[in-house]
């Protein structure tokens, strides 16, 4: 089991300093600030449009319920990104923790992603999780890439799954990580501590 991460880490990427923290009602206002710049498209694999000040209101009475973990990426005192961490451990599948990321445009081919998506990664092992999985529209070919980059695969594609606000239906896909299983193979390897990090 990995340790705890703490925040706030920094990270040096293309983009400059990235400061990563713990999402709380304070940010709000930045996050919304954030959410409404970002292109319409990339809120279709998030499951609410947190681009609404009462949607993003309900998120942080989540993350207060302990239900929500949200990474902020920060630069210059301005949210570029966030990933989340959603379970819920009175399902059926408490073992399962589904990532949620969204990066803003203007740091997107820069690192700040792949640096988002690691530190979400690590807050998921942490959280002792057996499985993750992750969703997007199937033309997210970057975001595609970085998760499968992760260890991630393709495990189901929902047709006409979400709408955006011009009507247009659009395709989904689902990606998952058996983190148990890759665990277990690193074990079995010797390598005790390669999924930690």
């Amino acid at each position: 089991m990995s340790e705890a991460r703490s925040y706030p880490r920094h990270v040096k990427t293309d983009a400059g300093e990235i400061e990563f923290r713990m999402m709380a009602r304070a940010d709000e206002a930045a996050v919304l600030a954030f959410a409404q710049k970002l292109p319409t498209h990339d809120l279709l694999f998030l499951p609410r449009n947190i681009s609404q000040p009462k949607v993003l209101s309900a998120w942080v009475n989540e993350i207060e319920r302990g239900a929500i973990n949200s990474l902020l990426a920060v630069k210059g005192g301005a949210v570029v990104g966030c990933g989340t961490l959603v379970r819920d451990p009175h399902s059926w599948s408490p073992h399962v923790g589904e990532i949620r990321m969204v990066v803003s445009l203007d740091v997107r081919g820069q690192g700040v992603g792949r640096a988002l998506s690691q530190e979400t990664f690590a807050l998921a092992l942490g959280a002792g999780l057996e499985k993750l999985s992750v969703q997007m529209t199937v033309d997210q070919q970057a975001a595609i890439a970085l998760f499968e980059s992760l260890g991630f695969k393709a495990e189901a594609l929902l047709r006409d799954h979400v709408r955006d606000v011009d009507g247009r239906k659009h395709d989904i896909v689902v990606l998952g990580h058996n983190v148990a299983q890759v665990r277990a193979q690193m074990e079995a390897y010797g390598l005790p501590g390669a999924v930690q990090h």
